[in-house]
């Protein structure tokens, strides 16, 4: 089944958009003849039998209220659920959404993604739905299929796709500010691998290290990336140094802005329990030293843009 909100008719009531579908659909019913036989028969729903899965229907999506009204009446969010209620009485096998949210201002979009949860819950059937928004590929699905000129670049949980990523468009795609990536230098070390930036060198974990030896990786010039969120501020000894280009002030957090061999890097700090220097050093575009957890850095082919972990 598949539904927009633009297709509803202007013209026809709540409850007779949501009803067009029944009014149009034969079903089966069996019968038993004179002679005791069963016999198939098809027949359109009866008024009532539509009456009753429209009032159902509407129940479900919290629309009661609005079944007199025409579309015009309604709110973007409101046509979007009756646009759904009139999938929903068919009883669909499976829902196909082309990005119904799009047009949706962003606190709608919020509420409609929270509705849409909501509806998958009471309704136990497949939704397959089409975004470009990564947000509600994250919040929606519970598989993600992510795909780049009409190939598919990788297939997994929310969870899979965002902390294993299979190459530098997924990676990139995922993610809100999206990852960072560093030209940096993969090489052997005793007992593992390390990741060398900007002259300071960082270990691999143990697992990471396992998967690159049993691929035979030997090093050499790589693409590092890192998340915004797991990006660590250090003291000078340990850590990368940059300028700060800007800071935004985001309310618990500051997303700062630095350089690192001519290429933007953001990094999220929260305000809660920050270093009164460090904080400082932010309000004033100082200096800022940063490094990575061993866990939370993403290594990626140079040439092919493929990771090395997946």
């Amino acid at each position: 089944m598949v539904f927009q909100n633009y297709a509803l008719y202007p013209h026809m009531t709540v409850y007779n958009n949501i009803a067009f579908g029944l009014r149009q659909k034969k079903i089966e019913d069996v019968v038993i003849d004179k002679n005791g036989n069963e016999k198939k028969i098809k027949r359109h729903y009866t008024k009532q039998e539509i009456d009753e899965k429209v009032q159902e229907a509407a129940r479900t999506l919290e629309i009661t209220e609005y079944l007199k009204r025409k579309p015009k009446a309604l709110s973007g969010g409101q046509r979007q659920r009756v646009a759904i209620g009139r999938a929903i009485v068919r009883k669909p096998k499976v829902f196909l959404m082309d990005e119904p949210l799009s047009n949706l201002d962003a606190k709608l979009r919020n509420q409609m993604r929270a509705e849409i949860i909501e509806l998958r819950k009471k309704v136990q059937t497949t939704f397959v739905y089409v975004t470009h928004d990564q947000v509600e590929a994250m919040t929606l699905g519970d598989r993600i299929v992510i795909m780049k000129d009409g190939f598919i670049q990788q297939v997994g949980t929310p969870s899979e796709v965002f902390n294993h990523p299979a190459n530098l468009f997924v990676a990139g795609f995922i993610g809100a500010p999206q990852m960072n990536f560093f030209d940096a230098t993969l090489k052997k070390a005793a007992g593992g691998y390390e990741v060398e930036l900007c002259g300071k060198r960082f270990a691999l974990e143990k697992e990471a290290c396992a998967t690159l030896a049993a691929k035979g990786v030997e090093g050499g010039e790589i693409i590092l990336g890192v998340r915004p969120e797991h990006i660590v501020l250090t003291g000078e000894k340990d850590g990368i140094a940059s300028d700060i280009s800007i800071y935004e002030m985001m309310g618990s957090e500051y997303q700062v802005h630095v350089k690192v061999n001519e290429k933007d890097v953001i990094i999220r700090v929260p305000i809660v329990g920050l270093n009164p220097k460090i904080n400082a050093q932010i309000l004033s575009n100082g200096k800022i030293y940063f490094s990575f957890a061993p866990e939370v850095m993403q290594l990626f082919d140079k040439e092919s843009g493929v990771s090395l972990l997946y």
